[in-house]
């Protein structure tokens, strides 16, 4: 039986109806954005995952704070207004901050290069609300501006600002930039229905008719008041202050690509410790506020094990300065894992020195890549295991092999010979000096698959448990 709740919409001062059912928890699928038709050779495949990985980690230290490059490999689903919308698919990001669509008509420039959009840009409806410029949702959208500065760019007269009559006046247009992208868009008011029919009613997104290398909308996950689980939150604070997702492992095989990802709302703390008979520890670490950058997920990582060995981590990957420096992002969008040269080279050598001894290095892989170092082997190729260590009470998290060594056919072509070859799934992110500014590494989702990831916003920490994210979902669906 559903129930409906009128709450004050504390953050974005209207009113809100929520619409849900009496369960604790919500579960929306996830689909990977991922298909093998866009690759020709798995060195295609790895080279513009690798290249897109990089320029996403990279475009975060600009002078100017930006949120990650929207680009995502996860996409969550859901229609808008009455009568609904056609499905909408956005790219899930837990590095950005609003939720925003391309809408009819609509322009992308330099978008020859991007990935197709998901859905056809949204036909507003006709229960669709423009936001008033005085209000805090238009304030949030424009970094917190004034509202009377908002209502005399929106040209309410001066006597109807001092005595706060402009909600006829729409909030202006926003500027919102990416890494590699941006767009101009408006904030209208509509009711969000997910795959669920978990229904939210003046749900605020922006509406976006042109952009700028940005052709697919976004789905804000991190920080702030116009996220999704903010949004949320302010109506039923057990579904957005605790969400989760579990990344199923798929190592680039289509057939694994295409099965759901779980994504879990509201996620319960005492239920999420049983799975069916058996009990799940999760290893948690405590997230670290960043001034500059206040939408990131950021932990403390203490260092990193390649089998026995123990790498410190710099100091800066432990903390994050007044400067929003250092401390390590946890991403829903970068695909690999981005470290810093001194971190990265030390975790490599330490590597190579284990691996490289019994194996030839695939240098020709690793130019046609991005990725290395690289091996060809006969059978099976011997490799250590790594494991992160994060800040706080021995929070150590164990990465399965399949999730930093990647092993493929080479030589597929037909022009060279077959051989089995691996590469390790690691990135070099540049010196501390270049990343200077903005955060010192990136957790990718490659190496979060099969760990069910859990953000707890209220406690403001981050946990991590091995799981069979698809027998997660099979278990939640039945």
């Amino acid at each position: 039986m559903a129930t409906c709740v009128c709450l004050l919409y504390l953050f974005l001062f209207s009113t809100c109806w929520l619409t849900v059912s009496m369960s604790e928890t919500l579960l929306l699928p996830l689909t990977h954005a991922f298909s093998k038709t866009h690759f020709t050779t798995p060195h295609h495949l790895l080279k513009t995952t690798s290249a897109r990985s990089a320029a996403r980690f990279r475009h975060r230290h600009k002078q100017v704070p930006l949120p990650l490059s929207s680009g995502s490999d996860y996409t969550l689903s859901f229609t808008l207004g009455s009568p609904p919308s056609p499905t909408i698919s956005l790219y899930l990001d837990t590095g950005s901050d609003v939720v925003w669509l391309p809408c009819s008509p609509f322009e992308c420039i330099l978008c020859e290069s991007k990935a197709p959009p998901l859905s056809p840009p949204l036909n507003l409806s006709a229960s669709a609300t423009a936001v008033p410029c005085k209000s805090s949702a238009c304030s949030a959208a424009h970094s917190s501006l004034p509202s009377s500065d908002l209502c005399a760019m929106a040209r309410c007269p001066l006597d109807a600002i001092e005595t706060s009559d402009c909600n006829s006046f729409p909030c202006p247009p926003f500027y919102y930039a990416y890494g590699d992208g941006s767009l101009i868009a408006r904030l209208y008011k509509d009711s969000l229905t997910l795959p669920n029919s978990l229904s939210v009613q003046n749900f605020t997104f922006g509406c976006a008719h042109t952009t700028l290398a940005e052709p697919v909308g976004v789905a804000g996950f991190g920080f702030g008041r116009l996220s999704l689980p903010a949004q949320l939150s302010s109506v039923s604070p057990q579904l957005g202050n605790r969400f989760s997702y579990c990344l199923v492992s798929h190592s680039f095989d289509s057939d694994k690509v295409r099965r759901p990802s779980p994504l879990i709302l509201g996620r319960n703390e005492e239920k999420e410790k049983q799975f069916g008979n058996e009990v799940v520890e999760f290893v948690y670490t405590d997230m670290l506020h960043n001034p500059k950058h206040p939408y990131f997920y950021s932990v403390g990582l203490e260092g990193i094990s390649v089998g026995k060995r123990n790498i410190p981590a710099p100091e800066n990957l432990k903390k994050v300065d007044r400067r929003g420096s250092g401390g390590m992002v946890v991403d829903s969008g970068t695909t690999f894992t981005m470290l810093p040269s001194n971190l990265y080279d030390s975790v490599v050598n330490e590597f190579d020195h284990r691996v490289g001894r019994f194996n030839e290095r695939a240098s020709a892989v690793e130019e046609t890549t991005g990725l290395g170092p690289c091996y060809y082997y006969d059978k099976v190729a011997k490799v250590p295991v790594i494991s992160l260590h994060f800040v706080g009470n021995g929070s150590r998290v164990v990465l399965p092999r399949r999730n930093y060594f990647y092993e493929f056919l080479d030589g597929g072509d037909g022009i060279g010979k077959k051989r089995n070859v691996g590469c390790l799934m690691l990135m070099n992110g540049g010196d501390e000096e270049e990343l200077s500014g903005g955060p010192g590494a990136t957790l990718g989702n490659y190496q979060q698959q099969g760990f069910e990831v859990v953000y707890d916003l209220e406690k403001r920490k981050i946990g991590f448990a091995r799981r069979k994210c698809s027998s997660l979902w099979d278990s939640f669906k039945n």
